[in-house]
């Protein structure tokens, strides 16, 4: 590059292209991208995101500073972003109704596999190409979100608004925080995201802070990313059964994931650098397994809460919750660790967090189990989804075989 700034971009590209540096400060703005597809509809939202990733990546390739990193990969890129995963997602949740959370957790999958290959993807085109051949690279390979977008086929269903919203607080969905249930959600879901994302961040290194070498930390990361990968698509089919309401299953699993998060950091130091650390695997895989599960839940449940003509807007607003907690969360586990020396203080804060969010989940309707009988609800057309499944234990009558619908408490 001919300058200082051409030293050290090679070695910190996998750190600006990830999702709590650059990015993520407009990728808070998710809620623009679903007030514009609610307006004029996902497909062309989604396209003209990815031709702004693109347009991100191809420019810094030729930047001659941090400064112009910063307008590709994050003003432009960041804006592409915004503007791609709330409508994507949302369109998504409105193609299903009986298996909406597997084809959610089928998506997610697909993001979580990707942000695993992210790290030695990089290091292979940096070796070959260099870093600006890299970030052409990789701003062809974002470009294929554009014909990617042109699949999302327009769908209206029951329930829509009969005209889109007019005025920007109305096409942002703002209006949804007056509905109780989806405010004690968003409540939730801002203390979860504060400590969701750490260990996306600090796992690997407080690996290194419990007596790991290299090669057993990136392990650690590699067994909690393979459990959440495959926790989603088990979650996924779990949840569309009906056998459990889906608030119940999001209070639980995010209670044990944060449970998993202390858990991590309650590890006890490993006695040499050879060995594999037994105790950190297992929780790591463990946090993994329900976090994996807690995931495609988060965005199950957003039909029932607001309706399915509400839920491409509501998927932008916690979105934009959750990319606020990705902000707020690392930072502070960094500054824990810089205060007390280690990550332990780091996890416990944010499992306390995300246990407290957890708890708020309860205030859910259908989130804790009710002692009135309940009788059987009305089954909504199969593509408006908007009533989440009821689960009823059918009791034999002392008459006969015939069976009566009773709730257990």
């Amino acid at each position: 590059m001919g300058s200082p700034t051409g030293c050290y971009v090679p070695w910190a590209l996998p750190s600006l292209t990830s999702r709590s540096t650059l990015t993520e400060p407009l990728r808070t703005l998710r809620p623009v991208g679903s007030a514009l597809s609610t307006r004029w509809g996902a497909r062309p939202v989604v396209m003209v995101g990815g031709i702004l990733t693109s347009l991100g990546f191809i420019f810094s390739a030729f930047a001659s500073s941090l400064l112009h990193l910063y307008l590709g990969l994050g003003i432009l890129a960041g804006s592409g972003w915004a503007l791609v995963f709330a409508p994507a997602l949302g369109t998504l949740s409105r193609y299903f109704s009986r298996r909406r959370v597997l084809a959610v957790g089928l998506a997610l999958t697909g993001n979580g596999a990707s942000s695993l290959l992210l790290a030695p993807a990089l290091q292979l085109l940096l070796d070959t190409f260099g870093w600006r051949g890299a970030l052409l690279l990789l701003g062809a390979i974002t470009l294929h979100l554009t014909p990617c977008g042109a699949l999302l086929r327009p769908l209206a269903l029951p329930g829509d608004p009969p005209v889109p919203p007019r005025g920007p607080l109305a096409a942002l969905g703002l209006g949804l925080f007056t509905r109780r249930s989806f405010l004690v959600f968003a409540l939730g879901t801002a203390l979860v995201g504060a400590g969701y994302f750490v260990p996306y961040v600090h796992l690997a290194p407080h690996a290194l802070d419990r007596g790991l070498g290299g090669y057993g930390a990136a392990l650690v990361v590699s067994v909690a990313a393979v459990a959440d990968a495959g926790a989603r698509l088990v979650c996924g089919w779990l949840a569309d059964q009906g056998w459990v309401p889906l608030p119940r299953l999001l209070a639980v699993f995010g209670t044990l994931t944060g449970l998993g998060l202390l858990a991590v950091g309650l590890v006890p130091v490993v006695g040499s650098e050879e060995g594999w650390g037994v105790s950190l695997l297992a929780t790591a895989g463990a946090y993994g397994l329900s976090a994996g599960c807690y995931a495609p839940l988060i965005f199950g449940v957003l039909p029932g809460l607001v309706g399915i003509g509400g839920v491409v807007q509501a998927t932008g607003l916690v979105m934009m919750l959750m990319s606020l907690g990705g902000l707020l969360g690392p930072p502070l586990s960094g500054f824990l660790r810089d205060e007390t020396g280690d990550f332990t203080t780091s996890f416990l804060v944010c499992g306390s967090l995300v246990l407290s969010g957890s708890f708020i989940y309860m205030g859910l309707p259908g989130a804790l189990p009710s002692c009135h009988p309940a009788s059987s609800p009305a089954t909504p057309p199969p593509e408006r989804g908007e009533l989440l499944p009821v689960p009823q234990v059918a009791r034999l009558s002392p008459g006969g075989p015939h069976s009566t619908l009773d709730t257990a408490c």
